[in-house]
């Protein structure tokens, strides 16, 4: 049973080795995969997954080929448990009219964060279908799977994406940076960024000198050698990661890897929606190893190339906002921190993975649209090339 597994991961593109097969079997046979003396698939993934992994770069390739393998087990479900009460359940899906939509009331921010507060006091029981209670498939501004022009989503997933704040945790994969690339064009419409100078030691043959030296030395070898020649072109790199961007991840994925291969002076980090005061490198530890904003902003010169990738499709209050943020109560507005960072990298842009002629019906996106001076430029091979010309000016 457990070959064919190791085969898969081998399918999956991931690197594993017979002596760390070896090890997984080792450690099945001291116990390891077991919970109370009985069998557990959760163990045996957190076992398989430590002695197989050796790059969390790659945990994501590994659950997927682990969850295709396993097909139909629950990888984490305790069934000697009783199953606690979920208020937020999925259990219907609630389609209105224009007009019924129409009729429904839609709150301001402090109304909706006050209203939120009430009901949490109140509410004692699960509901759903209904349009006060925090449930779900009804008309309340809060809960999940229903629909109110403006509210909060507790649980779930968004389906009308009018949540102006989002309680959930979620954990949200790296971008894979070598993922290959479905065509050439991406990396030749980057390489229109790329600078080229000689710099450093003196490493490489200058044939041309050497031939012109040698011959005006009536044949006798006069090599020369010139500093080998290096992309000087640096490249801040931020990313949108989760929520609406996981539609997108394919193709981000290939821009990651086009620019990891195009620019070696690269610096990435990721965000979710809007920038706020911190970043992170690792979206499994982005709570726990947060980057400052304004380290980051102090750490790199003006000559670094700001790129952002993200669709801008949030609520507007993520922008304009203190406390808008989906993920926790920010002190100051995104905006604020998108126009520090357009100031301190004055060679900036915006990439956005979202069709372009949806860009106008998004209000999020005209007000980014706005902060980025019009810099905003579609993921398609047209609008890099138009990003990296604005670049390199």
């Amino acid at each position: 049973m457990l070959i064919d597994f190791f085969y898969t991961l081998r399918s999956a593109k991931l690197p594993v080795s017979i002596k760390e097969y070896l090890t997984l079997l080792e450690g099945l046979q001291a116990g390891l995969a077991e919970r109370e003396g009985q069998p557990s698939v959760e163990q045996f993934y957190f076992l398989a997954r430590t002695t197989l992994v050796k790059d969390e770069a790659h945990f994501d390739k590994f659950d997927r080929a682990f969850s295709a393998y396993f097909k139909g087990v629950q990888m984490l479900a305790d069934f000697t448990q009783e199953l606690p009460l979920d208020w937020l359940r999925r259990t219907l899906e609630l389609e209105l009219t224009p007009e019924q939509k129409a009729a429904i009331e839609k709150m301001g921010w402090d109304e909706l964060m006050k209203t939120l507060k009430k009901r949490f006091e109140e509410q004692k029981d699960r509901h759903e279908g209904g349009s006060k209670w925090i449930g779900t498939g009804g008309t309340s501004p809060f809960g999940h799977s229903g629909y109110n022009p403006q509210g909060i989503r507790i649980g779930g997933s968004g389906k009308n994406r009018s949540a102006v704040k989002v309680w959930d945790q979620r954990a949200y994969q790296d971008y894979d940076d070598t993922k290959e690339l479905g065509t050439r064009n991406i990396k030749v419409a980057l390489r229109r960024l790329r600078r080229f100078a000689r710099e450093g030691n003196e490493l490489e043959l200058d044939l041309d000198d050497t031939i012109h030296r040698t011959a005006a030395n009536a044949g006798m070898l006069d090599i020369k050698m010139v500093p080998e020649r290096h992309n000087k072109v640096k490249v801040l790199l931020l990313m949108d990661v989760g929520g609406t961007m996981d539609e997108h991840i394919h193709r981000v994925e290939e821009l990651f890897s086009a620019t990891k291969t195009e620019f070696k002076h690269l610096e990435f980090y990721y965000f979710h929606n809007c920038v706020y005061d911190f970043m992170w490198k690792h979206n499994r530890r982005r709570f726990s190893e947060k980057h400052s904003t304004w380290d980051v902003i102090r750490k790199y010169n003006r000559d670094y190339k700001l790129i952002f990738v993200g669709d801008a499709t949030m609520s507007p209050y993520e922008i304009l906002q203190p406390g808008g943020s989906v993920e926790y109560n920010n002190e100051e507005p995104g905006a604020e921190w998108l126009q520090r960072l357009t100031h301190a990298f004055p060679k900036y842009a915006w990439i956005n993975p979202e069709p372009q002629g949806v860009w106008g019906y998004r209000q999020s996106i005209s007000i980014v649209q706005q902060l980025m001076q019009q810099r905003m430029f579609p993921l398609t091979l047209q609008g890099l090339e138009g990003a990296m010309r604005l670049l390199s000016k």
